[in-house]
Protein backbone atom coordinates (compact mmCIF):
# COMPACT_ATOMS: atom_id res chain seq x y z
CA UNK A 1 0.00 0.00 0.00
CA UNK A 2 1.37 3.72 -0.78
CA UNK A 3 1.39 5.99 1.90
CA UNK A 4 -1.13 9.03 1.32
CA UNK A 5 0.74 11.25 3.37
CA UNK A 6 4.28 12.32 1.30
CA UNK A 7 5.43 15.52 3.33
CA UNK A 8 5.96 14.78 6.79
CA UNK A 9 4.00 17.09 9.12
CA UNK A 10 6.20 18.52 11.75
CA UNK A 11 9.19 19.21 8.39
CA UNK A 12 10.13 22.57 7.31
CA UNK A 13 8.78 22.84 3.69
CA UNK A 14 10.67 25.02 1.30
CA UNK A 15 9.81 25.70 -2.47
CA UNK A 16 12.48 27.04 -4.86
CA UNK A 17 11.47 28.69 -8.17
CA UNK A 18 14.30 28.15 -10.34
CA UNK A 19 15.98 29.96 -12.68
CA UNK A 20 19.48 31.11 -14.36
CA UNK A 21 20.14 33.65 -12.21
CA UNK A 22 18.83 33.99 -8.95
CA UNK A 23 16.45 31.50 -7.12
CA UNK A 24 13.25 32.37 -5.61
CA UNK A 25 13.17 30.77 -2.03
CA UNK A 26 9.86 30.25 0.35
CA UNK A 27 9.96 28.40 3.74
CA UNK A 28 7.15 27.38 5.80
CA UNK A 29 8.03 26.47 9.58
CA UNK A 30 5.12 24.23 11.36
CA UNK A 31 4.69 26.31 13.95
CA UNK A 32 4.94 29.58 12.76
CA UNK A 33 2.71 32.13 11.11
CA UNK A 34 4.97 33.48 8.64
CA UNK A 35 6.54 32.37 5.79
CA UNK A 36 10.79 33.41 5.11
CA UNK A 37 11.36 34.36 1.58
CA UNK A 38 14.48 35.25 0.55
CA UNK A 39 16.89 34.87 -3.24
CA UNK A 40 19.66 32.39 -3.60
CA UNK A 41 22.04 32.97 -6.38
CA UNK A 42 23.08 29.96 -8.50
CA UNK A 43 26.86 30.62 -6.93
CA UNK A 44 28.66 27.55 -4.85
CA UNK A 45 28.97 30.36 -2.25
CA UNK A 46 25.11 31.00 -2.07
CA UNK A 47 24.55 26.84 -2.24
CA UNK A 48 26.40 26.92 0.47
CA UNK A 49 24.57 29.31 2.23
CA UNK A 50 21.56 27.85 1.63
CA UNK A 51 22.64 25.05 2.73
CA UNK A 52 24.24 26.23 6.49
CA UNK A 53 20.87 27.77 7.16
CA UNK A 54 18.57 24.52 6.12
CA UNK A 55 21.03 22.63 8.20
CA UNK A 56 21.09 25.12 11.27
CA UNK A 57 17.14 24.18 11.22
CA UNK A 58 17.55 20.95 13.18
CA UNK A 59 14.17 19.72 11.80
CA UNK A 60 13.31 17.42 9.38
CA UNK A 61 13.73 19.65 5.55
CA UNK A 62 11.46 19.20 2.53
CA UNK A 63 12.59 21.45 -0.69
CA UNK A 64 10.22 21.38 -3.47
CA UNK A 65 10.97 22.58 -7.25
CA UNK A 66 10.36 22.72 -10.72
CA UNK A 67 12.94 21.52 -13.06
CA UNK A 68 13.77 23.93 -15.37
CA UNK A 69 15.91 23.41 -17.99
CA UNK A 70 19.71 22.54 -16.42
CA UNK A 71 19.68 25.06 -13.90
CA UNK A 72 18.35 23.03 -11.46
CA UNK A 73 20.14 20.11 -11.19
CA UNK A 74 23.01 21.93 -9.23
CA UNK A 75 21.07 23.35 -6.36
CA UNK A 76 19.31 19.62 -6.19
CA UNK A 77 22.50 17.91 -6.50
CA UNK A 78 23.66 19.96 -3.47
CA UNK A 79 20.70 19.56 -1.72
CA UNK A 80 20.49 15.63 -1.99
CA UNK A 81 24.18 15.35 -0.61
CA UNK A 82 23.33 17.41 2.12
CA UNK A 83 20.55 15.02 3.14
CA UNK A 84 17.92 16.93 2.57
CA UNK A 85 14.26 15.37 1.06
CA UNK A 86 13.78 16.68 -2.50
CA UNK A 87 10.74 16.75 -4.22
CA UNK A 88 10.22 17.77 -7.85
CA UNK A 89 6.90 18.96 -9.17
CA UNK A 90 5.82 18.83 -12.55
CA UNK A 91 5.48 21.94 -14.59
CA UNK A 92 1.75 21.05 -16.35
CA UNK A 93 0.48 20.34 -12.21
CA UNK A 94 1.78 23.51 -11.34
CA UNK A 95 0.63 25.65 -13.99
CA UNK A 96 -2.63 23.90 -13.77
CA UNK A 97 -2.49 24.96 -9.81
CA UNK A 98 -1.41 28.40 -10.25
CA UNK A 99 -4.77 28.92 -12.81
CA UNK A 100 -6.48 27.64 -10.25
CA UNK A 101 -5.26 29.42 -6.91
CA UNK A 102 -5.11 32.88 -8.90
CA UNK A 103 -7.54 32.32 -11.42
CA UNK A 104 -5.58 33.02 -14.29
CA UNK A 105 -2.74 32.22 -16.14
CA UNK A 106 -0.47 35.12 -14.91
CA UNK A 107 2.64 34.03 -13.14
CA UNK A 108 5.74 35.51 -11.47
CA UNK A 109 8.28 33.87 -9.42
CA UNK A 110 7.28 34.83 -5.73
CA UNK A 111 3.70 33.05 -7.13
CA UNK A 112 5.28 30.19 -8.04
CA UNK A 113 7.17 29.70 -4.75
CA UNK A 114 3.93 30.30 -3.06
CA UNK A 115 1.77 27.44 -5.01
CA UNK A 116 5.10 25.23 -5.39
CA UNK A 117 4.14 25.41 -1.39
CA UNK A 118 0.83 24.52 -1.49
CA UNK A 119 1.28 21.75 -3.87
CA UNK A 120 3.87 20.16 -0.87
CA UNK A 121 1.89 20.96 1.61
CA UNK A 122 -0.79 18.85 -0.14
CA UNK A 123 1.74 15.56 -1.41
CA UNK A 124 1.14 16.99 -4.70
CA UNK A 125 4.77 16.21 -5.49
CA UNK A 126 6.93 13.53 -6.64
CA UNK A 127 10.54 12.04 -5.16
CA UNK A 128 13.42 13.89 -7.22
CA UNK A 129 15.90 11.25 -8.33
CA UNK A 130 19.28 12.67 -9.60
CA UNK A 131 19.93 11.00 -12.65
CA UNK A 132 24.22 11.04 -12.32
CA UNK A 133 23.34 9.90 -8.51
CA UNK A 134 20.93 6.90 -9.86
CA UNK A 135 23.05 6.37 -12.66
CA UNK A 136 21.16 6.69 -15.42
CA UNK A 137 22.41 10.11 -17.10
CA UNK A 138 23.55 8.37 -19.98
CA UNK A 139 19.73 6.72 -20.78
CA UNK A 140 18.56 10.22 -20.36
CA UNK A 141 21.12 11.83 -22.98
CA UNK A 142 20.36 9.30 -25.46
CA UNK A 143 16.76 9.68 -25.04
CA UNK A 144 17.29 13.53 -25.91
CA UNK A 145 19.40 12.66 -28.96
CA UNK A 146 16.47 10.38 -30.32
CA UNK A 147 14.20 13.25 -29.69
CA UNK A 148 16.27 15.83 -31.41
CA UNK A 149 16.99 13.21 -34.46
CA UNK A 150 13.77 12.46 -34.31
CA UNK A 151 12.49 15.87 -34.66
CA UNK A 152 14.95 16.99 -37.43
CA UNK A 153 13.88 14.18 -39.43
CA UNK A 154 10.26 15.09 -39.17
CA UNK A 155 11.30 18.53 -40.34
CA UNK A 156 12.92 17.38 -43.12
CA UNK A 157 10.09 15.02 -44.27
CA UNK A 158 7.76 18.26 -44.22
CA UNK A 159 9.73 20.76 -45.89
CA UNK A 160 10.39 17.99 -48.72
CA UNK A 161 6.60 17.11 -48.82
CA UNK A 162 5.64 20.91 -48.51
CA UNK A 163 8.12 22.63 -51.18
CA UNK A 164 8.80 19.17 -53.79
CA UNK A 165 7.55 19.92 -57.66
CA UNK A 166 7.22 17.47 -59.62
CA UNK A 167 8.84 17.75 -63.35
CA UNK A 168 6.19 16.67 -66.08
Amino acid sequence: MTDDKLTPPNAVLVAIDIAKVRNEVLMEYPDKKRRKRLSVLNTREEHDRFIDLLAAINRPVTVAFEATGNYHRAIAWRLLNAGFDVRLIPSVGLARTREALHNGWDKNDPKDAQVMLHMLKNGATQHYHDPLAAQINDIQELSKTHEMVSRAKTQIWHRLLTHYLPLY
